[in-house]
């Protein structure tokens, strides 16, 4: 192939990169066009066009560099291969990849094919958990910026598309990719991405106003001089340097505001703003701007309810400006925006300018400080923040697709039971197994990011009490609860009515609930329930009761009762004795750091650390449950179930990692959680394991830090330094 067609691309580079990276762009030209030969676009032109083009964007329009250049030629070499291909020839292709042209391009081309192989349903109710698919694909952040070039390339280009494509192609473009490209800043790309769509979605509503803007043109033109004459005038004399751009409102825009309010295209007034960009050095940026709002102000009457101050605190993808909307004569409203030159730079091409501007140094390291940036702008989803100080998020979502493709969202470690009661609560009862990307397995597999998940049932399958220990949902859960909790009522019901009908048999004269009494201390159960649904299920011999009522019945039971009470004090009395001459309760449990050795374990609810004051509480089949003595629970436990309570202490040498749970309230701003994590982990020295803030809506912010910590002598002082911290309102262990 002649890759002749592309030397404007070539020309591109060597304005913006060295002669190294000028040579790895032919060379990836060159390979492209080898592995794509005789491939074509539907209007017949060579497939490597649209790689080009989408390098030409990556290139002048986000502002990114040398591997998401390459990237962006080879992205559909890719593509294509890992369709077509044996796995084995994809693997050797993406080696021959990683050689020519390093780790950094293989990585990226693979998360490109990646989300080209989503299947994306057209539906309102799936479009956010596509969104948050999407971006989990994009560990390296490069990879979701090249592909918002890659669908602005298709989208310019979709008329050459077949008519069945366009409407699903621009529905994608509205509802996925404009909203990220808006979250990162990326405004320019958004405005066209909508336009576009808009035009193949609603092509009379976007011709329509296409035609107003141009026979308003001239009006607005003229409107616009007569209105910054005064302004222009005051900051000549005050001998700023400026000059001024005016935006009309995007097409989509413009469409929304006219059906949100109800309004004609007339009826919409901010149609334009105008924009007053300074040039100045960086440290006479803030007073500028103030000082050009200041002239504004003065020559028009501001709406203070439209004032917007981005410049004191930036949004979090970088944009600075200074937002007011002013009265004209005749009662127009305009909306001036004022910035600076390197303000300007970010607000067109997103957070890549802070780095990319003027100058900067473009060296990897930088790089690296603007892609964290975005990286953290990816990973901002409605959970807590905080998630990303763990190398591994406790409560990470993956995104799973059923047969059909619809998309299902899940935390991190479901399993395919936890999918099947997602589903449908019927579905996961009588889950049998099932198969994950057409691979048959158990109700016990883990689910991962982007697999395709079929169920299959058996009409006589209902859940076991072990299933509590597969799913991690509580829907799940609390599903396998409600009908475990069913069966137990129907097996007591049953198991009673059979022992009613035992007991006029036998010609037993005592009082059922007498005997079922005296059955449950036979058989050390706490409630007659457990009885009855043991005779229901069979697993106490029915037959065998009758023996151990008439033994009852008979006087001798009395007596071995009265037994085992003598010798019962006894041993009391002999352990008395031997209390009195150790320091320590020789009978008390001692705990240390080696829990996972005996049946043991620390309450979720108080969690115990070396030092605290506890107690041991013996559970139904889940061993010894440790607890402080000042937990919640701990009154209840003591009255209710006195003979599972077991005295406890440390063992004075127990070394180890315990977790406290340290309750936080401060100041909803910028960098508390950064602040927070520098003195536990870099003054304190202590391990993170959770961090989670959210906003009370009222300036302030709640959450929780979970930190290992050696015993209690340290969590006095964790708590002083968190309380010292410039924002911290209140601290307190949990």
């Amino acid at each position: 192939m002649d890759t002749s067609r592309y030397d404007s691309l070539r020309e591109l580079v060597r304005s913006n990169f060295s002669s190294v990276t000028q040579l790895l762009v032919k060379e990836a030209l060159d390979y492209a066009a080898e592995k794509l030969d005789g491939r074509l676009r539907y209007d017949g032109t060579p497939l490597l066009d649209h790689g080009a083009a989408v390098a030409r964007i990556v290139i002048s329009e986000i502002g990114l560099g040398r591997n998401s250049t390459v990237s962006s030629i080879l992205h559909d070499v890719v593509r294509l291969a890992h369709k077509e291909r044996s796995g084995e020839e994809f693997l050797l292709l993406m080696n021959d990849i990683e050689s020519r042209f390093g780790e950094a391009v293989a990585g990226i081309t693979m998360g490109l094919c990646n989300i080209s192989e989503l299947k994306v349903k057209t539906a309102k109710e799936q479009a956010s958990n596509f969104r948050d698919l999407i971006v989990s694909y994009s560990q390296d952040p490069r990879v979701i910026l090249i592909k918002l070039a890659d669908r602005l390339e298709v989208m310019r280009s979709l008329d050459i598309f077949p008519r069945e494509k366009h409407r699903k192609k621009s529905w994608e473009s509205l509802n996925l990719y404009a909203q990220i490209a808006h979250k990162l800043g990326l405004y320019n790309l958004k405005s066209e991405l909508e336009d576009i769509a808009l035009k193949y979605l609603e092509p009379q509503d976007y011709e329509h106003i296409r035609t107003k803007l141009e026979e308003t043109e001239k009006e607005r033109q003229t409107f616009i001089g007569r209105f910054l004459e005064p302004i222009l005038e005051r900051m000549d004399r005050q001998g700023i340097k400026y000059h001024i751009k005016s935006r009309t409102k995007s097409i989509y825009s413009i469409w929304t505001k006219m059906h949100k309010q109800r309004v004609p295209f007339e009826g919409v007034y901010d149609i334009f703003a105008l924009r007053i960009i300074i040039d100045c050095p960086r440290e006479l940026e803030k007073q500028l701007c103030w000082t050009v709002y200041s002239i504004v102000s003065d020559c028009y009457v501001p709406n203070p309810e439209r004032m917007r101050d981005w410049i004191s605190i930036p949004k979090s993808n970088g944009y600075e400006s200074l937002h007011t909307t002013v009265s004209a004569k005749g009662g127009k409203w305009v909306e001036i925006q004022i910035r600076t030159e390197r303000m300007d730079a970010v607000a067109e091409r997103g957070i890549a300018a802070h780095w990319r501007y003027k100058g900067v140094n473009q060296g990897a390291q930088t790089s690296e400080m603007w892609l964290g940036q975005l990286r953290e702008l990816l990973e901002e989803k409605t959970h807590a923040l905080a998630e990303r100080f763990e190398s591994k998020p406790v409560s990470h979502e993956i995104f799973v697709f059923t047969p059909n493709g619809d998309i299902r969202k899940l935390p991190e470690g479901a399993t395919l039971l936890d999918f099947a009661f997602d589903i449908h609560s019927g579905l996961g009862s009588t889950c049998s197994g099932g198969k994950v990307n057409n691979r048959a397995v158990s109700i016990r597999e883990v689910l991962r990011n982007g697999d395709i998940v079929e169920i299959m049932t058996q009409k006589n399958q209902t859940p076991k009490a072990d299933w509590l220990n597969v799913v991690v949902t509580s829907k799940a859960r609390s599903r396998i609860k409600a009908y475990l909790r069913e069966e137990q009522v129907k097996n007591a019901r049953m198991g009673r009515e059979e022992l009613e009908r035992k007991l006029k048999n036998w010609k037993i004269d005592k009082p059922i609930d007498e005997a079922v009494g005296y059955l449950c201390k036979y058989f050390k159960l706490r409630t007659g329930t457990e009885l009855y649904a043991l005779v229901a299920t069979q697993k106490i011999e029915i037959g065998s009761l009758k023996e151990i009522l008439n033994h009852w019945l008979s006087g001798a039971a009395d007596e071995e009762r009265r037994q085992a009470a003598a010798e019962q004090e006894a041993e009391k009395l002999r352990t008395a004795a031997k209390r009195e001459s150790v320091p320590h309760r020789s009978d008390a449990l001692v705990i240390d750091e080696a829990i996972n050795k005996i049946e043991y374990k620390l309450a979720k609810c108080c969690n115990p650390i070396k030092g605290d004051e506890i107690f041991g509480f013996i559970t139904i089949g889940s061993g010894i449950t440790i607890h402080r003595t000042d937990c919640p629970n701990a009154k209840r436990l003591h009255e209710n179930y006195p003979y599972r309570v077991i005295e406890a202490r440390w063992r004075d040498r127990a070394d180890g990692a315990f977790r406290v749970v340290v309750a936080i309230v401060a100041k909803d701003e910028p960098g508390i959680a950064n602040r927070i994590t520098e003195v536990v982990s870099r003054d304190l020295k202590l391990n993170i394991r959770t961090l989670s803030l959210t906003s009370r809506g009222d300036g302030s912010v709640a959450g929780t830090i979970s930190v290992e910590v050696p015993g209690t002598s340290v969590v006095d002082m964790l708590i002083h330094s968190i309380v010292r911290i410039k924002g911290i309102q209140r601290a307190y262990r949990v």
